[in-house]
């Protein structure tokens, strides 16, 4: 029997069984993870962006552990060795309505203590992207770019190292409390555990109602389909380009990423994916689907936003209506200049009234412990993350 049994081996799962390694290194840990490997889904198929934290509300869990989070990771890197760049990030107004969203921002990342931060003007703006049209922009140069699957194998070595132990092929199927703690069935033998830390991502309100937690919020999985740049297009794009964020839209909109491979990704869009793992049109799970169309949060967002998925979903299928979209930052961007690129899935938390989850959400009991929203920028944060996890678990469980 474990001590403490983390179910997801994303980098959030294994930041947090690394972090109870360091502080209590005589524990009995084990990570159920349902793949051969770790770091299959959100942590494989994100952008690679390391979040400055300029985004998010001041005071709230996104925005101090982000920014903890960051700094953390970058001397995680450098400790070990992984790879990263500052390729910093403009984000671009590209009309005067934009103007005091824009402000707002700016106005935001100063109370957050975002650091080395700039308000350009047009100039500004091309001398750090000479092809990117927009008449003023923030410039953010603590945003960086990693490649999050190399930071999550390097914590699973970790974690290996300090006796702690993956088990993957290991779905857990059901959930049970008894005196001396909880029975995990798993698809690979039963586990026992006397605490139980829960990092599922897609599948994290699931995990939750094993033990008794509320179906809300739930997780709605939302598809984000990239385009990637020709590789002799790659000289338009020297570092991150992100819109102002609108609050018409529900999601932040597509932006130009570079990555440590050096190709430059474009997107990612937001359709509403036909399995909680549909990374394409062909990959349908008909429970997802009924899952989430009968969702009552998932029908008042569609009302409360007409025609937003209709025009996701047409640029999705057009890639020259999803190009058109960009190109009001590179006017120079061409059809013919992008490739299909990957996708991934986004586990879009969202309340029983239409509302999109906009923090990091934590709950359990005495005995259990949920991650039940961590979305963007929980990679960037994952080693604040685990801290503050661990904090809890500690206090909690009685460690």
């Amino acid at each position: 029997m474990y001590d403490i049994a983390i179910v997801g081996g994303g980098i959030v799962g294994l930041a947090t069984a690394r972090e109870l390694l360091l502080r209590y290194p005589r524990l009995r840990l084990g990570i159920l993870d349902k793949e051969g490997d770790v770091g299959r889904h959100q942590t494989g198929h994100n952008s690679g962006v390391i979040h400055s934290g300029i985004y998010y509300a001041p005071g709230s869990l996104k925005a101090k552990l982000c920014i903890a989070g960051r700094q953390a990771l970058w001397a995680y890197c450098d400790a070990k060795g992984i790879e990263y760049r500052q390729a910093g990030k403009l984000i671009v107004a590209t009309g005067e309505h934009e103007l005091p969203r824009l402000r707002a921002l700016w106005e935001r990342g100063q109370v957050s203590g975002i650091e080395g931060l700039e308000l350009l003007d047009a100039a500004g703006i091309r001398a750090h992207e000479p092809h990117c049209a927009g008449i003023r922009a923030i410039f953010s140069p603590a945003t960086g770019i990693v490649d999050y699957g190399a930071v999550a194998q390097s914590f699973a070595a970790d974690i290996r190292h300090m006796q702690g132990e993956i088990l993957s092929g290991h779905v857990v199927t059901a959930i049970a409390t008894h005196a001396e703690g909880l029975h995990l069935q798993t698809s690979a033998g039963d586990v026992g555990c006397r605490a139980l830390i829960t990092c599922a991502g897609l599948h994290a309100d699931r995990l939750a109602q094993m033990t008794g937690g509320s179906r809300d919020p739930k997780i709605v999985p939302f598809r984000g389909d990239y385009l990637v740049l020709k590789p002799e297009k790659r000289h338009l794009i020297r570092g991150n380009i992100y819109p102002v964020p609108d609050p018409a839209f529900p999601f932040l909109g597509a932006h130009f990423t570079p990555r440590m491979n050096g190709e430059v990704w474009l997107g990612p869009n937001a359709v509403l994916a036909f399995a909680r793992e549909g990374y394409d049109f062909k990959t349908i799970n008909v429970a997802d689907i009924a899952d989430s169309v009968t969702y009552p949060g998932l029908i008042r967002l569609a009302l409360k936003y007409p025609g937003v998925a209709a025009g996701e979903m047409y640029r999705d299928l057009v890639r020259g209506a999803y190009v058109d979209s960009l190109r009001r930052y590179i006017p120079d961007l061409h059809v013919d200049d992008t490739l299909a690129g990957p996708s991934g899935v986004r586990a879009q938390a969202m309340n029983a009234d239409g509302t999109l989850v906009d923090d990091f959400i934590f709950e359990g009991s005495d005995r259990v412990l949920h991650v039940r929203n961590a979305p963007s920028p929980a990679a960037t944060a994952s080693l604040a993350i685990a801290k503050y996890i661990t904090d809890d678990a500690s206090k909690r469980f009685g460690l």
